[in-house]
């Protein structure tokens, strides 16, 4: 009986040491990541033009497990104020990178998309924090880098001003798609238009997008007329006008119009218009130029301080200057975020949502 007890007790001991060492090969080796993770840039300015474009990458390498089999890696991403405290990442998000796989490419519309749910600001400028978790039977991470993104969105202002139609022969005579003058002020109605040349620059204003509500029309003079039928008012040419209809006071006028850039965040400073060229597929305004964030600029039209723009509080287009408005000089000036070549584009397209976008090169 002795016997067989010390066999029981030598048997238990064999096991104890073999379920030991068996813990030390599988899950107690250590493990870790023995070289860095990198990124290939430490700065992005993404735009709509760069939405299918492979903008950034990230790049680490293989964590060695004592057991040869697959290795999960998943992309971690956080703002910096989030990586530090009580509860660190707690607000991350995680990206599945795959099994063996040791690199991440972004395009501009995924990074965009991911600076934006962690609340970078649209159109604005903030920092990303990445790492990497391995993960075979336990997980370990790398270190982390971090990677300036301004990600952009267009912000949709419908200020929600009544509009006056304007179709003429230069769209069809179509008012159901004619471009529009928006009345930011009671009864002052304002906009652009795009006459094309070869055509009569022949057209009239509607309040509903039909010929079957009012219809303004030239009464002579710059004055309007508003009956069923009345006559159109003819451009002197081809151009981008702006138009101002003021339904109290029964005027109009067509003011034929060019735009640039002026500051000294521009190549001419303040003193010399840097031009933009008008796209008539697109509808926009846009000139490519080698700007400095020391400085700033507006855009203005006609070389002259009688129609120009700045931002306003929520970083939305407004006039500074404007024959059709009194003078607003509460305006901020525009600026770019990092000294360079910059594409900037100016809509002008909806009044009810004058926009611009800027686009590193």
């Amino acid at each position: 009986m002795k016997k067989i007890v010390n066999f029981t007790l030598i048997a238990i001991a064999w096991l104890a040491v073999a379920c030991h060492k068996d813990a030390l090969v599988t899950t107690m080796a250590p493990v870790s990541f023995k070289s860095t993770l990198k990124a290939s840039t430490s700065s992005v300015v993404l735009s709509a033009t760069t939405d299918s474009t492979a903008v950034a990458t990230l790049t680490w390498p293989a964590v060695v497990y004592p057991v040869t089999a697959h290795v999960t890696y998943t992309l971690i991403a956080d703002v910096p104020t989030d990586t530090i405290g009580a509860s660190p990442w707690a607000n991350a998000s995680s990206i599945l990178v795959g099994k063996d796989v040791l690199t991440k490419t972004f395009k501009g519309s995924e990074l965009n998309a991911l600076a934006l749910k962690l609340g970078v600001a649209a159109n604005g400028t903030g920092n990303l924090v990445f790492r990497i978790q391995a993960y075979q039977d336990r997980a370990t991470f790398s270190n982390a880098v971090t990677v300036s993104v301004s990600p952009w969105k267009i912000i949709v202002v419908s200020h929600g001003w009544s509009v006056l139609y304007v179709p003429g022969d230069y769209q069809g005579w179509n008012p159901a798609a004619a471009p529009t003058v928006a009345a930011e002020k009671p009864g002052i109605y304002e906009g652009f238009i795009n006459i094309p040349a070869g055509g009569t620059n022949h057209l009239k204003f509607t309040n509903a997008p039909d010929w079957t509500h009012l219809i303004e029309g030239d009464a002579g003079n710059g004055q309007l007329v508003i009956n069923s039928n009345p006559p159109d008012m003819v451009l002197p040419g081809a151009g981008f006008y702006e138009l101002v209809v003021n339904t109290t006071a029964l005027t109009w006028t067509a003011k034929l119009t060019t735009w640039g850039i002026i500051g000294d965040a521009t190549p001419g400073g303040w003193n010399t218009d840097t031009q933009l060229t008008y796209n008539a597929t697109t509808g926009l305004w846009t000139v490519t130029a080698d700007m400095l964030s020391t400085g700033s600029f507006k855009f203005r039209a006609n070389n002259a301080w009688n129609i120009d723009f700045g931002i306003d509080a929520n970083g939305h287009l407004a006039y500074a200057d404007n024959p059709a408005y009194p003078y607003n000089g509460s305006l901020n000036n525009l600026t770019v975020p990092t000294s360079g070549n910059y594409t900037i584009t100016l809509d002008l397209r909806d009044p009810n949502n004058y926009n611009y976008t800027l686009k590193k090169n």
